[in-house]
């Protein structure tokens, strides 16, 4: 088996080389200096040229504030080149693997979301990441979608790192409460993807670290866990300006995981735990 992963540079794309490698699947990742995928003949001659029998597409334009001010630039990445990459996987007759998101949903309401939940995404990049799915649909027979959200990772900016640094700068930071998902650490989520393409249970699919909190907790968990004192205060996100509308519900079911006999992956604190231990082995 071969596999072809974009946006090796980013967070899961990283995790998820490293993951096949760990398994002896032979593996090669692509970023923007390799292949523009907004470019559909360079696309189609690199994907030719290594003839993937998988490709797990992680690519994807990630500014969701910055998406509102420049909705072309994200829809060429999160569109467009999905679905470059997706006619590139339906003519080498290879699997593909979709990476989408939470904000897809209308984020309404306090339920988990079904995977054949209604789409009802309300900023650019949700909108883009919905339109994504649909070329991948419209387009290959052979389709992971695996809907994620508040990745962290060990190869890349996140939220983890980010109050790691306040907390060391800060006496106290303001973080919102009533925002409510599951943070998904990429180490757990690629090797939901590797146990995903060895199989042929095609669909759509959510992975995301076990437990729901809100952004707040998250923080405060942190905090305790790397022993900054640092203190975190609650904030409403209609007291938090932001350039794109953020989900107050970000819970997604699992069910169908576990209708296809997926292992869950584990709770978010376990996650958290196991991320901040290896940021100390790699310092």
């Amino acid at each position: 088996m071969r596999v072809l992963v974009t946006g090796v540079k980013g967070q899961l794309g990283f995790d998820v080389c490293r993951e096949l490698s760990k398994r002896g699947i032979e593996n090669q990742g692509i970023d923007i200096n390799d292949c523009d995928l907004c470019d559909e003949a360079a696309t189609e001659r690199v994907f030719g040229e290594y003839k993937p029998d998988v490709i797990v597409h992680c690519a994807a334009y990630t500014a969701v504030d910055k998406a509102e001010s420049e909705p072309e630039k994200c829809a060429a990445v999160n569109v467009g080149a999905t679905l470059n990459v997706a006619r590139a996987a339906k003519q080498n007759n290879a699997k593909m693997v979709y990476i989408s998101t939470d904000y897809v949903f209308s984020g309404e309401g306090e339920e988990p979301f079904e995977t054949d939940a209604e789409k009802a995404p309300m900023s650019v990049y949700g909108k883009t990441k919905s339109e994504g799915e649909d070329a991948v649909t419209e387009t290959c027979d052979k389709y992971f979608i695996i809907r994620t959200s508040w990745v962290f990772g060990i190869n890349g900016g996140n939220f983890v790192n980010t109050m790691l640094r306040l907390g060391s700068e800060k006496e106290s930071i303001s973080v919102v409460c009533d925002q409510i998902g599951s943070p998904t650490y990429t180490y757990d989520l690629s090797k939901l993807i590797c146990d995903m393409i060895v199989t042929e249970k095609y669909g759509i699919y959510h992975g995301t670290n076990e437990g729901f909190c809100s952004w707040f907790e998250f923080a405060s968990a942190i905090m305790e866990a790397a022993d900054l004192p640092c203190k975190v205060e609650k904030v409403l996100t209609s007291e938090y300006k932001s350039a794109a509308k953020r989900p107050l519900n970000s819970r997604l079911s699992k069910k169908k995981l576990d209708d296809a006999l997926f292992s869950r992956l584990p709770k978010w604190q376990d996650a958290l735990e196991r991320y901040l231990k290896e940021k100390q082995k790699m310092q």
